[in-house]
């Protein structure tokens, strides 16, 4: 499905991508502590915010780049900045993207199913384990299914992915040692994917 995205990726446009995902991150910082705090190690939000203020710092300098370079880019940042298993697989998700774009997206939903691929591989994991893959995998598969308007829905089915990782017991990451008790408590990794979907639909959509 090659109309994700419908215009030439130039870098005013990719500047206001990296700034829409950065700003969503960092906005919701706190809201993404007081959820791993319930479940995890409590520094997601502290952790995302670091890696993405790194990000937004340079976006004028990234956003000049070619797209699968720009990615490439906030790849190696988040790999440096941000601590713990999200910086590897957040690092992992942009590293493998980049790989596989083209230089307008026009192989968007291709590049993405590798990307999450990607993530499965290096954090060992699967959808339905409450990780962040709850997110990336149903919208993945949106994304291959296409239609018209999708991006119109992508926000809605990563918010709805996220709140179903609430009954979920965790079988990966920090919150797996707490077995049934990280039952009804959303994943961080999922709602900051969300909230980096919701951010990228908002530009292009707009």
């Amino acid at each position: 499905m090659n109309a994700v995205i419908d215009a030439a990726m130039d870098a005013e446009r990719i500047r206001a991508l990296i700034e829409a995902v950065a700003s969503a991150v960092i906005d919701h910082a706190d809201e993404l502590t007081a959820l791993d705090q319930a479940i995890g190690d409590g520094d997601h939000g502290l952790n995302m915010k670091r890696g993405f203020e790194a990000v937004r710092a340079d976006a004028a300098g990234v956003a000049a780049k070619p797209l699968p370079d720009a990615l490439k880019a906030i790849g190696t940042q988040l790999v440096m900045k941000i601590g713990g298993a999200s910086g590897p697989l957040y690092g992992t998700l942009f590293l493998a993207l980049a790989k596989e774009i083209g230089p307008n997206g026009e192989n968007a939903a291709s590049a993405f199913a590798a990307a999450v691929e990607a993530v499965k591989a290096r954090g060992k994991s699967q959808a339905g384990q409450k990780t962040l893959l709850d997110v990336l995998v149903p919208v993945q598969l949106a994304l291959a299914d296409g239609g018209p308007g999708i991006l119109d829905h992508l926000a809605a089915i990563a918010d709805a992915a996220a709140d179903a990782t609430i009954a979920m017991q965790a079988i990966r990451g920090r919150a797996a040692f707490l077995g049934e008790r990280s039952i009804g408590h959303m994943d961080p990794g999922a709602r900051s994917s969300a909230l980096m979907v919701a951010a990228v639909c908002r530009v292009l959509g707009g």
